[in-house]
C-alpha cells in the first residue's frame, strides 16, 4: 500500500513538480498578489519590500556556500571517504539502503544540521555507486530522498534555532519570556518522544515506499570514482597539517573553555580546518575546495529570492496576518496544533529556521501569553511545523541535489508521502503532551 502511494505521488511530482528557482519565481508573484490583496500595502510598496530584503540573506548565502564546499572537501579526504564507504557497503537491497541513509541523516540532523546535510548527500551517493560496484539495483531517487530526511528533524535537535535562541542570554524576546534552558525543550519528554518516533519510525515508512518492481528502479547513472590514495609522501606537508591543528587548538578553546555557543561559524570553521589537517597538502585542499564550489550554483541564486518573499511577509504585515488568523480560533490545548499548521504554511515563504523564528517568535509568546499556553510548548510545535514542512520546500534540498545530481522532482514524491503521513502523528503528541 505504501509503495503504491510514493509511486503515486513520485508520477505527480515528475510531472507537475517544478524546478528549485522556478518554483521560488512563483512563489515570489503569488506572495506578492497576497501581500497587494490583503494587506493596505500599494504595489509600488510590495516591491520595495521585495527589494529591501533581497540581498538580506547575503552572509547566511556565504555560510551555506562554505559549509557545502567545506564538506565537500572533508568528505574527500582518505579517512572520511573510507568511512562513507565502509558504511555504504552495508545494505544489499533498497529497502535496507533507504532505512540506513534516513536514520543516519536525521541521527546527525538532531546533533547538527549541517553535519546532516552534508552527509546524507554524500552517503546517499556512495551508497549507489556501491550498489552499482555490487551489482545490485538500488531506486536512486529514494536514496537521495532518505538523504533529505534530517532536514525534517533538524529543529527538534541540538541546533535548532529557536530552542536555542530563547535559551541565550539578551535574546530579542527575553523581556516577554527570560531565558528558558533548553532542558525545558529539547530536553523535554514531548520533543525526547518526538525524537524517537522520526528516528525510528520515518527511516521504516520510507522504506515501506521503495518500490517492488525491478522496471520502476531507477539506478545511479553517474561516474563510479576508483578509490585511491590522494596522500602520499611526496605531496605530504607539514606546514599544511601545523595549520590545521592550530585550527583545531583555537577552536577547541573559543567552545570548551570560554563556553562559546556552538554555531554555523563554529562548525564552518571546524570543518575547514579540520579538512585542512585531514588533507595535510594545501593544494590538495585548494584543488577540493574548488571542485565543490559547483554545488553552490543554487544557492547563489535562490537565496536573494527566497529573502525577497520574506521581505514581503515581514513589512507588509502577512506573516501576523496568516498567524493571527490561525491563533485567533484556537485555545490553550489548540493552539501547538495551529502554531505547528501556521509555522508550516510560513516556511514556505521564510524558510530559515532562525529567521521564521523571528518573523513569528513574538506573535507566538503573546498568543501563549493571551491563552495560558505553555510558551515551551508552543515553541516546540513550532519547531516541527517548520522543519517538517521542509519535506516540501526544495530550498534546503539544493545542497543535496547538487551533490548526488538528482532533480527536486527526483525525490519530492517521497517526501510529500513522509510529510502527509507524519501531520496526524505531530497533532497527536501535540495534543498528548501538556
Amino acid at each position: 500500500m505504501l509503495h503504491e502511494l510514493g509511486k503515486k505521488l513520485c508520477t505527480l511530482a515528475e510531472k507537475y513538480m517544478p524546478e528549485p528557482f522556478t518554483l521560488a519565481t512563483i512563489v515570489t508573484f503569488f506572495t506578492y498578489i497576497l501581500a497587494t490583496t490583503f494587506t493596505p500595502s500599494s504595489t509600488i510598496d510590495v516591491i520595495e519590500y521585495w527589494y529591501k530584503d533581497f540581498w538580506s540573506f547575503l552572509p547566511f548565502s556565504m555560510q551555506m556556500c562554505i559549509i557545502l564546499v567545506s564538506g565537500y572537501a572533508l568528505s574527500t579526504t582518505n579517512i572520511v571517504k573510507q568511512m562513507i564507504c565502509r558504511i555504504a557497503c552495508w545494505p544489499n537491497n533498497t529497502v535496507q539502503a533507504t532505512f540506513l541513509i534516513s536514520f543516519t541523516s536525521i541521527f546527525f540532523a538532531l546533533i547538527n544540521w549541517g553535519l546532516a546535510l552534508i552527509i546524507g548527500a554524500f552517503l546517499a551517493r556512495q551508497v549507489a555507486i556501491e550498489g552499482r560496484r555490487k551489482n545490485i539495483s538500488l531506486h536512486y531517487p529514494l536514496l537521495g530522498a532518505a538523504g533529505y530526511m534530517g532536514l525534517a528533524a533538524w529543529h527538534g535537535g541540538l541546533s535548532g534555532s529557536a530552542p536555542l535562541l530563547i535559551a541565550t542570554q539578551g535574546h530579542f524576546l527575553e523581556k516577554s519570556v527570560g531565558v528558558i534552558p533548553i532542558n525545558e525543550t529539547l530536553f523535554t519528554p514531548l520533543n525526547i518522544v518526538s525524537s524517537i518516533i522520526l528516528l525510528l519510525g520515518v527511516p521504516l515508512v520510507l522504506a515501506a515506499l521503495a518500490p517492488r518492481e525491478e522496471k520502476d528502479i531507477v539506478e545511479y547513472s553517474g561516474e563510479i570514482e576508483e578509490q585511491t590514495e590522494e596522500q602520499t609522501e611526496s605531496n605530504y606537508s607539514i606546514w599544511g597539517m601545523l595549520v590545521g591543528i592550530v585550527g583545531c587548538i583555537y577552536i577547541t578553546y573559543h567552545l570548551w573553555i570560554q563556553q562559546k555557543s556552538f554555531d554555523l561559524n563554529s562548525l564552518n570553521f571546524i570543518f575547514i580546518f579540520v579538512g585542512i589537517f585531514l588533507h595535510r597538502n594545501l593544494d590538495n585542499y585548494f584543488n577540493a575546495i574548488r571542485s565543490g564550489v559547483s554545488a553552490c550554483a543554487g544557492i547563489i541564486l535562490l537565496f536573494p529570492f527566497y529573502a525577497g518573499i520574506k521581505g514581503i511577509m515581514v513589512h507588509s504585515g502577512l506573516v501576523e496576518l496568516i498567524t493571527n488568523g490561525v491563533v485567533s480560533v484556537a485555545s490553550a490545548t489548540t493552539l501547538p496544533i495551529y502554531i505547528f499548521i501556521s509555522a508550516g504554511v510560513i516556511n514556505f515563504f521564510v524558510p530559515s529556521g532562525g529567521g521564521q523564528w523571528i518573523v513569528q517568535g513574538d506573535i507566538i509568546v503573546k498568543s501563549s501569553q493571551q491563552l495560558g499556553a505553555s510558551i515551551n510548548k508552543t515553541t516546540l510545535a513550532f519547531c516541527y511545523g517548520d522543519q517538517w514542512t521542509n519535506l516540501l520546500q526544495p530550498f534546503w534540498a539544493l545542497a543535496l541535489l547538487e551533490i548526488t545530481g538528482l532533480r527536486a522532482k527526483d525525490i519530492m514524491g517521497y517526501c510529500l508521502a513522509i510529510m502527509l503521513i507524519g501531520i496526524p502523528v505531530f497533532i497527536m503528541l501535540l495534543y498528548m503532551f501538556h
